[in-house]
């Protein structure tokens, strides 16, 4: 702000106004804006430590707690990974003993079904034999004695025309009991003269 002072002159009034202004910029020049003025530096100060204890009292606290939690949680899930892995690492042995178990068991199924398969076979085969042979008797004693009741149909007829031969040959009638149980015997006579050549023959 310029004041003009009354009754000087212009030119007077201009020189000492330069030279309060050359005083105000030489103390300008003289103090130094980074450095704060003592008036300043106290309550800054004062405001920087209430500020510190504020933090140092509810803030760090709270920060240190959260760090150690998160420190804590970090911590607990790398054990829990851990103990993941482990049980993993466990349940994929078991699985692969129970798979080997299961092979082994599979084979041992296999080799047993095999031994019963080849035991049945020779069961039914042994059966099969059996039946065979005791159908093979039978048929040769159903064939014995069917061959038995022709030869005594055959020996009955013979001998009953035999009887009638004669009696007509004789011209008179005989006994028909006594005629048939000679006949009969006589039959008996020559089937024994037959077998006993035929085994001397054979001999």
């Amino acid at each position: 702000m310029q004041y003009r002072v009354l009754g000087l002159p212009g030119s007077f009034a201009q020189e000492e106004h330069p030279a309060e202004t050359t005083g105000t910029e030489e103390h300008a020049e003289e103090h130094n804006p980074i450095i704060p003025e003592l008036g300043e530096l106290i309550p800054g100060a004062l405001a920087f430590l209430i500020v510190f204890l504020v933090l140092q009292r509810f803030a760090f606290p709270a920060l240190r707690k959260g760090l150690r939690e998160r420190q804590e949680k970090i911590q607990g899930d790398l054990e829990a990974a851990e103990k993941t892995r482990r049980d993993a690492e466990e349940e994929r042995e078991r699985y692969e003993q129970q798979l080997q178990d299961a092979r082994g068991e599979a084979n041992r199924i296999i080799d047993e079904a095999r031994k019963t398969a080849e035991q049945m076979r020779k069961d039914i085969l042994a059966k099969a034999e059996d039946e065979a042979h005791q159908m093979l008797q039978r048929a040769q004693e159903e064939a014995h004695a069917e061959r038995d009741r022709a030869a005594q149909a055959l020996r009955r007829e013979l001998a009953e025309a035999s009887v009638d031969l004669a009696a007509r040959v004789v011209g008179e009638s005989l006994d028909r009991e006594s005629q048939l149980r000679l006949v009969d015997r006589y039959i008996d006579d020559v089937a024994g003269m037959t077998n006993g050549n035929g085994n001397g023959q054979g001999g």
